[in-house]
C-alpha cells in the first residue's frame, strides 16, 4: 500500500501578488496593450463620428421641427433611430471584439508569467502565493502551492481519527463477477 502523504512540517511563507496587474505592467504587457489600444483607434474615431453625426441630426430636426410636414419629421426620426440601432450594434460588437482580444492577449501573456511565479516562488522558499486582486465577484485566490504544504489528506485522517467513526465498508458488488482468474504458467504462488 501507498504511504499517506507525510503533514508539513514547520513554517510555510506565504507570497501575495496582484496577478493580473503583474502581468499588465510588464514591459510586454505594457506594450501588447499599447498595441491593442491602437489597433482599435480608427474604430473608435469612427464610433465617435457616427454619434456626432446623430446628434447633429436630432438638433437638426429639433430646429427644423415646427418647419416640417408630419411625413418628413416622421422620416427624419426613423432615420435618426436606425442610424442609433446601428451606432449601438457596431459599438458592441468593437467592445466585444476588444474584450475577446484583451483576453486572449492576457491569457498568453499571463502563462509567461506564471511559469517565472513558480520559479521565483520555488527559488524564495515560498510554499503559498495568494493572488490578491479580489473582487466581490473572486475572493483571494492560491494562485501556486507546494505539494508539501496541501493538508487536506492530513485533516481528514485527523478528522477520522478524531471523531472515531469507522470508514464504510467497501461495497459488495451486486452480482458474482464472471472473471475468474487462470493460473498461468510460471506465476508465482
Amino acid at each position: 500500500t501507498a504511504a499517506a502523504p507525510a503533514a508539513p512540517t514547520g513554517t510555510t511563507q506565504v507570497a501575495v501578488i496582484n496577478f493580473e496587474a503583474a502581468v499588465f505592467q510588464t514591459n510586454e504587457g505594457k506594450r501588447n496593450i499599447a498595441e491593442l489600444q491602437q489597433k482599435f483607434d480608427p474604430k473608435r474615431t469612427e464610433l465617435k463620428a457616427e454619434a456626432s453625426e446623430i446628434d447633429t441630426l436630432k438638433k437638426q430636426l429639433q430646429a427644423d421641427g415646427s418647419k416640417l410636414s408630419d411625413a418628413e419629421r416622421a422620416s427624419r426620426t426613423q432615420a435618426i433611430d436606425e442610424k442609433e440601432k446601428t451606432l449601438q450594434r457596431d459599438g458592441e460588437d468593437a467592445s466585444s471584439d476588444y474584450q475577446q482580444q484583451m483576453q486572449q492577449t492576457y491569457q498568453q501573456l499571463a502563462e509567461k508569467v506564471y511559469a517565472v511565479l513558480q520559479s521565483y516562488a520555488t527559488e524564495h522558499g515560498f510554499g503559498v502565493v495568494l493572488d490578491s486582486s479580489a473582487t466581490s465577484q473572486a475572493p483571494p485566490a492560491v494562485l501556486w502551492h507546494k505539494e508539501n504544504s496541501d493538508i487536506t489528506k492530513a485533516v481528514i485522517d485527523a478528522y477520522n481519527v478524531k471523531s472515531g467513526i469507522p470508514a464504510p465498508a467497501p461495497e459488495m458488488p451486486s452480482a458474482p463477477s464472471s472473471h475468474v482468474p487462470t493460473h498461468q504458467p510460471g506465476a508465482a504462488h
